[in-house]
């Protein structure tokens, strides 16, 4: 009997084995057949075709085609945008040091980085681009117009800028340099006890850039009660920066986060591997629903290993890691390889692009599916949905004629007429713009065509389209006519109606004129409703406390 079992057991084994080989080498077939498939195809047609077809583009094309079945961070890196693939890692680009904004038949320099080409040769936001190398900007695409402005370091750009004011031209020759975009964009104090790090990408070395920044706000001030980490907007970069960063504040050999995928041999554990700088400083990390990947892995760790609160709106929910691979011809292949899971075992990835709808769009995760996990003290959280915050505080939406100042460039041609109207102002704490100052910029608007609809007139032409497609709009005609009526916007109304946000863009705008980079974060922090809350938790030791689970 047990001889009998042991054979049945081996032929089992056995067959499994032929089947599992089966499968792969049918697998591989497949594989083997719609490439000579492909081939044989693409041979013929282009042998017989009644047109040229060109052969790069039609790759192209099924490159394309191909990445439509799995997710948009796996894509194809041909060798002339690998630069753009060497920024995201790096920070780095060779270029003049500025960001621009091309509005009609025109480009303006909107920031000018500091320490840089431009900045050097003494460019300015509000300068107008004339011409590049020779050729006139007028009319160009944005994207032509940052061609001409990278480049190899060393080599010299010829560029004509007119003065916003005066319309005076002047030609400058600018050597592009190895631009390095910080990854630390701001450092101070919201109260004088409370810290403040805004880190806008996770490249190179940009953990021990925050660790610096943090030391900083010890040794200047020896009795800070708190840090915020601001990490809204923060698209995420490399993931040994994220483990570095959380390394600052939670002991060593805690694990930080883990990636699993197909190839099993990649699987990995990354922990902290350094003594940290404080363990037991209270710590707020900030989110938007625009902080992904690297950022969220910070995020759930210190929810995870309840080392701190996160404070705002719950984050994008990127649990995806890309690997890049080498392709023929310097070409690369960006390629989700794997999953990553936070310390508590959570995936937060939220849109589930492995299964797809008739039409082949992705949805997110629903409710229904997502999966309980603890923190290391008990506390509930979830997968599948990104990081949601210990303490939310509700998004800022801001008015539509707020939106329509920003997109038409009028507030940023406002703050540059100030600029130049005013040699010198205060510093961005003390800096308030007064009400006949805002009397001017409304005078300023005047013959400007600012023409938007609210988001009420917006939801009325919805409903007047869908009654007309059910027959009902004849029957309504009067009332809806005579609603829209007196629905019709005031736009000066809508300027003093909503003066408190339009106020606060432009002083920020204005800020950023005389404080390039830094005044815009730091005139933003004194009305910012996430470092309200961040810093009444820091001061308030029992409700910080009581958020993480702890007894008092």
């Amino acid at each position: 009997m047990r001889i009998s079992k042991k054979i049945v057991l081996f032929s089992l084994l056995g067959l499994c084995l032929v089947f599992t080989a089966f499968r792969n080498n049918d697998k591989y077939f497949l594989i083997a057949k719609n490439l000579d498939i492909f081939a044989a195809f693409y041979r013929e047609l282009n042998t017989y075709y009644v047109e040229d077809l060109p052969p790069e583009k039609l790759m192209q094309r099924g490159i394309e085609a191909m990445l439509e079945e799995t997710d948009p961070y796996t894509d194809f890196v041909p060798e002339e945008e690998l630069d753009e693939l060497r920024f995201m890692a790096t920070g780095r680009y060779g270029g003049v040091g500025t960001s621009i904004y091309t509005d009609g038949e025109w480009t303006s320099i909107t920031d000018v980085y500091e320490g840089s080409p431009m900045a050097k040769a003494g460019v300015k936001a509000g300068d107008i681009i004339v011409s590049l190398d020779g050729k006139s900007a007028k009319n160009m695409e944005q994207d032509e117009v940052s061609r001409f402005l990278k480049g190899n370091p060393g080599t010299t750009l010829s560029i004509v800028l007119r003065h916003p004011i005066s319309n005076v031209e002047k030609t400058y020759k600018i050597v592009r340099e190895d631009i390095n975009v910080k990854p630390v964009s701001f450092t101070g104090y919201v109260q004088k006890d409370v810290g403040f790090i805004k880190m806008t990408q996770f490249t190179e070395s940009s953990a021990e850039q925050v660790q610096a920044a943090f030391e900083k706000l010890k040794k200047d001030n020896p009795q800070l009660k708190g840090v915020i980490l601001d990490l809204r907007g923060n698209p995420g970069g490399l993931l040994e920066e994220a483990v570095a960063l959380s390394n600052i504040f939670i002991e060593k050999n805690k694990l930080i986060v883990s990636t699993k995928g197909k190839v099993k041999s990649w699987d990995r554990e990354y922990r902290t591997a350094q003594t940290p700088i404080d363990v037991n400083i209270p710590l707020v990390v900030l989110t938007s629903r625009s902080s992904a990947s690297a950022a969220e892995i910070v995020a759930g760790a210190v929810q995870d290993l309840d080392r701190g609160l996160v404070v705002g709106q719950r984050s994008y929910g990127k649990g995806l890691v890309q690997t890049t691979r080498p392709l023929p011809y310097n070409a690369k292949l960006k390629v989700t390889t794997a999953r990553y899971y936070t310390p508590s075992g959570r995936c937060i990835q939220a849109i589930d692009y492995s299964h797809r709808n008739e039409d082949g769009e992705a949805d997110y995760v629903p409710d229904s599916l997502r999966k309980s996990f603890v923190t290391a003290g008990g506390r509930p959280v979830k997968d599948g949905g990104g990081i949601e915050p210990d303490a939310k505080v509700d998004n800022m939406m801001l008015s539509q004629v707020a939106i329509t100042l920003l997109r038409k460039q009028y507030i940023f041609d406002y703050a540059t007429q100030y600029y130049y109207a005013h040699p010198s102002v205060k510093g961005p704490a003390e800096f308030d713009l007064t009400d006949e100052e805002f009397e001017a910029f409304v005078k300023f608007l005047d013959g400007k065509d600012y023409s938007y609809k609210t988001r009420s007139e917006e939801a009325l032409e919805n409903f007047r389209s869908t009654a007309s497609r059910e027959k009902y709009y004849d029957g309504l005609a009067k009332e809806f006519e005579a609603l829209q009526q007196k629905m019709k916007h005031d736009k000066k109304q809508d300027l003093l109606k909503n003066k408190t946000e339009i106020r606060q863009l432009l002083e920020e705008e204005i800020m950023n004129r005389y404080y390039p980079q830094v005044g815009r974060i730091e005139k933003s922090l004194s009305w910012d409703k996430d470092v309200e809350e961040a810093v009444a938790l820091i001061g308030n030791a029992d409700k910080y406390r009581q958020l993480l689970g702890k007894k008092n």
